[in-house]
């Protein structure tokens, strides 16, 4: 008899919270996944993403050989060839062009170990800083914001402290869908404490406003005004701590004389269109709560005045001296499980590791002499977007692409695709065979995935935490530490003799204490030296760790800063708006950002069913006034353009978008849609300290996206739907659903039918109904019984409901009733549809929900879930639930 499998303690590999997770691989060849109460950031707690992770980990698209490609077309190799075409092809491009001519472009995807030998292999050995990340896109204004106020990137507190504020202000946060887990803590410590108040600012009325005391919904682009105002009024109002301000920092009076301009809330109020009277209700209580947390995310950081509007947040901290202690300070929800660990190895172009900077010449020799390194870089290298730039212009004639997805990510996508086409020397690392870049490799290299690969992240709170592999290695996939440090060795570099992800910890850990009598706040003293067996049983631990097993909870509290004085930097703003403003052409503005159910590009949550109802297609939310005025209906396709490219899109109207703006989300790419990569639309302007681009703000208009027939299709095989003109694949477990779209008018519909299912047999089990008059069609293929595939073809997008229809794939075989019901498009037993999916844990529907609540006056949430489970599990949907309620409540 076999003994049953032990969980693993790891750690979930999607957002900043780092949400600890147990894994027990089972018997018949699933995972059990739960939440792993022993770890301090989440207690346990995990979003429908974390939950979900055990359908993520099958073999299905992965990736498992080396492939070169020849004359257009991939083949299969071995990893000596592979390896042999990335360090020759390198060596020679250098030997010929320079360092500079190479570049790597890496991902807070990978593990600290990974980052860590990628980083030193480019910058102390290559010799140049050509490597960036995709964390220049999401975290990079903060780490620039950081080091401008503090000296170095910290992020002074931690989690506890959202339940220890009496104040908690989320400016551009949708965390309710973007860091869920710690929005549930949030709102159980306002559950506890009702005093507690939480303000949301965001121009959207997005799910996390659910739990707001107060939402501002100020104009895209307006935050620097709002932070000057609130200074201004903190400093006219009596809220200073002089005491603070005249031992811990520097820079008042400039920041202060700036921001004098922004002194009148009217005049704010008016340049950020929001009520004056809820303006001043913020700053009131900003300026009378003691115990003030401000969280930002992306509605930060992706602008081109990012890096400004930090420092706008981080100056009223330090004006009020809330910093450092429990229950206050600025802090910055990543985006990324190791964007931070990146960081920490210097990950981004303008960094080097361990915290140590490149324009400083003590530094860099301390680096090359830790490392024996034969050059050490000694200028910047190329940030993001230039470097794809650079990339398009030859200036860089080798690129690594590992662990991110730049074609579908980066903003002016179609030029990262025409950069790509006309590079020398492509390589990419990745676990999944097929996505936008691999598209473009000329040497694609199996990487290890989560459950798979061992090692360290760091969250948002500054804890590193270990992931650990449960999994074997499938196929030919290596570590990405061992595929760097075998290149490295083939160009002859020595240093690249890691034995383990331990061994590269270690030294990342030596490094951090090497030359540092105190002016670096980054440091693991207390983990360098570790034995294999204390690395492999690391429990969660926050930086800096001075000694064995101590962590640090805070930082700055006793008022020093990493400046070498000590004191911390006020910086003075001066607002400006965004890059470029919206006119007649463009008349809207473009907003991006994540949906609750997925993740990035989808590789991973695509590939479960139950994330993938919520939100199934790409959509563009907006106003009923500028839909009306766009001449686009709701339902209906629109084509969302931009003067950089275009896309399609449903139109929605969520009922949270001002006039004058539209909210597109990002995960949909070329494998899941044939028009949706919204990375093309947006502008390629960037932050002039940070580099991060403008996610945020870009002018765009929205036209009808004219087609003849709308439909869906349901099929246990992948299909090919190359004469669609517009299509989406979402993942339904036992089938794949599709939406489709055409602009031809359909002649022979069978014919047509048969050929996009796949059909040939002329003696097949085929169902078919067709009303030419309405332009109605539905039609199935029925193997030994069984459901194969089913299309409902109508000239209006007002379709069967999908979720009873999948349902049908599960029988062994369909009776005649599932025959009838088939071609009449509606289930046997009647009722009224589930709805679009709301709870993703239970599979409960928008429209179960409503009837609950119509029919049996449920009063709130709590009753909700004791009804339909709704809310029960992860509470990710709990927003929406609230959402419901109060509709249903007042329809009534």
């Amino acid at each position: 008899m076999s003994m049953p499998a032990l969980a693993v303690r790891t750690t979930c590999p999607y957002c900043g919270v780092g949400c600890g997770v147990t894994a027990t691989p089972q018997p018949d060849g699933t995972l059990a996944v739960a939440g792993d109460a022993a770890h301090p950031a989440s207690l346990g707690r995990l979003c429908v993403k974390g939950a979900a992770l055990g359908e993520t980990v099958d073999l299905r698209g992965r990736l498992l050989q080396p492939a070169i490609r020849e004359q257009g077309e991939l083949r299969d190799t071995d990893w000596d060839e592979a390896l042999g075409r990335v360090a020759g092809g390198f060596r020679r491009i250098i030997d010929e062009h320079g360092p500079d001519a190479v570049a790597l472009y890496v991902s807070g995807q990978m593990l600290t170990e990974d980052y860590y030998v990628a980083n030193k292999l480019m910058k102390g050995f290559i010799g140049s800083a050509n490597i960036d990340t995709n964390s220049r896109l999401c975290m990079s204004s903060s780490v620039a914001g950081h080091k401008r106020a503090f000296g170095e990137d910290i992020v002074p507190g931690c989690y506890e402290d959202f339940e220890l504020a009496d104040l908690v202000v989320l400016v551009g946060s949708n965390a309710a869908w973007c860091h869920p887990t710690l929005y549930q803590r949030i709102l159980a410590a306002k559950a506890e404490r009702p005093q507690m108040k939480v303000v949301v600012i965001d121009p959207r009325r997005t799910a996390t406003v659910e739990l707001a005391d107060l939402h501002l919904p100020l104009k895209p682009g307006t935050d620097t005004w709002l932070f000057n105002g609130l200074l201004a009024y903190l400093a006219r109002s009596g809220a200073a701590d002089p005491g603070f301000v005249e031992r811990h920092t520097d820079g008042l009076d400039a920041a202060l004389k700036v921001a004098a301009d922004c002194a009148d809330p009217v005049a704010v109020a008016r340049a950020c269109r929001v009520d004056p009277a809820l303006l001043l209700e913020f700053f009131e209580l900003f300026a009378s709560s003691e115990k003030v947390v401000t969280a930002y995310s992306q509605g930060v950081n992706q602008s081109s005045a990012g890096t400004d509007k930090v420092n706008g947040i981080i100056n009223c901290h330090l004006l009020t001296g809330r910093i450092g202690r429990p229950g206050m300070g600025p802090f910055s929800l990543t985006g990324q499980p190791n964007a931070m660990g990146g960081r920490e190895v210097g990950g981004l172009a303008n960094m080097l590791a361990a915290h140590m900077d490149l324009d400083k010449p003590a530094q860099r020799d301390a680096v090359q002499s830790f490392w024996g390194a034969p050059r050490i870089a000694s200028k910047p290298g190329l940030k993001a977007v230039d470097l794809f730039r650079a990339v398009e212009e030859g200036r860089v004639k080798a690129v690594w692409i590992i662990a991110t997805n730049p074609v579908v990510s980066l903003p002016d996508a179609d030029q990262v695709r025409r950069a790509l086409d006309r590079c020398e020397l492509v390589v990419v690392s990745d676990v999944v065979a097929n996505t936008d870049t691999n598209d473009f490799a000329d040497v694609l290299l199996p990487a290890l995935a989560w459950g798979e690969k061992d090692g360290t992240v760091t969250n948002s709170e500054r804890r590193i935490s270990r992931q650990r592999a449960f999994l074997p290695a499938p196929g030919a996939a290596r570590a990405d530490w061992q595929v760097l440090c075998e290149v490295a060795q083939r160009m002859g570099f020595d240093g690249f003799d890691f034995a383990s992800a331990h061994a590269i910890f270690d030294e990342h850990a030596r490094l951090s204490a090497w030359r540092n009598e105190g002016e670096r706040m980054f440091r693991l003293d207390g983990l360098a030296g570790m034995s294999r067996r204390e690395y492999d049983e690391l429990e969660p631990v926050q930086w800096p760790v001075m000694s064995k097993g101590e962590g640090s909870t805070r930082l700055f509290g006793d008022g020093r800063f990493a400046y070498a004085d000590g004191k911390a930097r006020f910086v003075p703003i001066v607002p400006r708006a965004p890059a470029n403003a919206t006119d007649q052409d463009y008349p809207l503005a473009l907003n991006t950002g994540r949906v609750r159910d997925q993740w990035h590009t989808m590789t991973r949550t695509g590939k479960a069913p139950r994330l993938s109802n919520h939100v199934p297609e790409p959509f563009v939310d907006m106003h009923p006034q500028d839909a009306l005025a766009s001449g686009v209906r709701e339902g209906e396709l629109a084509r969302v353009s931009s003067r950089w490219g275009e896309m399609v899109a449903r139109v929605q109207h969520g009922g949270g978008i001002a006039r004058g703006s539209v909210f597109v989300p990002i995960h949909w790419n070329g494998q899941t849609a044939s028009h949706a990569r919204v990375g093309a639309l947006v502008n390629p302007v960037v932050d002039p300290v940070s580099g991060e681009p403008e996610f945020k703000h870009t002018p765009v208009c929205v036209q009808p996206f004219a087609v003849a027939w709308h439909g869906f299709i349901l099929s246990r095989s992948e299909l090919a739907l190359d004469d669609a003109a517009n299509w989406t694949r979402i993942e339904g477990g036992t089938h794949h659903r599709y939406e489709v779209a055409g602009r031809s008018h359909i002649a022979r519909a069978a014919g047509w039918a048969r050929k996009l299912l796949e059909v040939s047999d002329e003696d097949a089990d085929w169902l078919e109904y067709e009303d030419q008059g309405s332009g109605m069609f539905r039609a199935a293929h029925i193997v030994d019984g069984r459901l194969e595939s089913c299309l409902f073809v109508s000239r209006l997008p007002d379709l069967p409901a999908r979720e009873w229809l999948g349902g049908l794939f599960a029988p062994e075989k369909l009776d005649a009733g599932d025959r009838a019901s088939l071609l009449a498009g509606r289930a046997r037993e009647g009722g009224a549809p589930a709805g679009p999916t709301v709870c993703s844990c239970f599979g409960v529907g928008r429209e179960t929900i409503r009837i609950a609540i119509r029919e049996k006056n449920l009063p709130d949430v709590a009753a909700v879930t004791a009804c339909v489970k709704a809310g029960g599990n992860c509470g990710s949907c709990v927003p929406e639930i609230r959402k419901l309620l109060a509709e249903t409540h007042v329809t009534q």
